[in-house]
């Protein structure tokens, strides 16, 4: 979803350390992951099927997404290992124990878990091993939403250009920080004085270069992003 509150509930999802346990009663927790994880071999089930723990254990072991859906207050005292991802050496491979049996951990295996309660009442011992996220539309959620989708449809020029400027805005950010790293690795691999080692002086001279090339791009991407939201706020009655 577009909105800015389930944008930062996406960025918990992805970098928590803990795996995501989603308040989620209008679905769109699910639909998101299922749309996110779709290309990775996304397995879904859920507590009442029969043969859950079958279903997990190969998720585990190939390293595919698993999510877990519709659960109620309490989870199976049998997923309390993945959530604690209580991981072990066994064999020199690194294993996991899931009931009675001892499964091969993929290192690539990610763990979602949704539920359509609207306001649950999740007990300590269950919060601590979770990462609880609160997706429920509100309001202004809403309307940010519909404010994406009136402008994906009137101008989706705009929609697409905004798109592009986060991406290009991210990229850049990630070959400062990579100059950033070449300028210090350069700086602590040089030996003697930095003004007597010339390609250090050429190393630094080139970082420089991109480093003001990115600035003005940021500079020109900045001015053009707030020229699309103002543009895009005049559709705000409508949404």
């Amino acid at each position: 979803p577009t909105d800015a509150f389930s944008i930062d509930n996406g960025i918990v999802t992805s970098v928590a350390r803990r795996w995501p346990l989603m308040i989620d009663p209008q679905g769109q927790a699910n639909k998101w992951s299922k749309n996110m994880s779709k290309a990775a071999g996304l397995i879904s089930f859920k507590l009442s099927d029969g043969d859950f723990a079958r279903i997990l254990e190969n998720a585990l072991q190939f390293g595919k997404p698993a999510l877990l859906e519709n659960v109620a207050e309490e989870l199976d005292p049998m997923l309390e290992p993945v959530l604690l991802k209580q991981v072990f050496k066994s064999g020199g491979v690194m294993s996991i124990k899931l009931g009675d049996a001892t499964v091969e951990y993929n290192k690539d295996f990610k763990f979602y878990v949704t539920t359509k309660l609207r306001n649950p009442h999740y007990l300590p011992e269950v919060s601590v091993k979770v990462t609880l996220l609160n997706f429920m539309i509100t309001p202004e959620g809403l309307q940010d939403q519909l404010l994406g989708i009136v402008v994906a449809k009137e101008r989706p020029e705009l929609e697409e250009e905004k798109s592009r400027l986060v991406l290009e805005a991210a990229e850049n950010k990630r070959v400062l920080t990579e100059i950033e790293n070449k300028i210090l690795h350069t700086l602590s691999a040089s030996e003697g004085n930095i003004p007597d080692a010339a390609s250090a002086i050429e190393i630094l001279g080139d970082a420089k270069v991109v480093s003001d090339q990115i600035s003005a791009k940021q500079v020109i991407a900045d001015a053009t992003t707030k020229k699309l939201d103002s543009i895009r706020e005049s559709y705000k009655s409508v949404a």
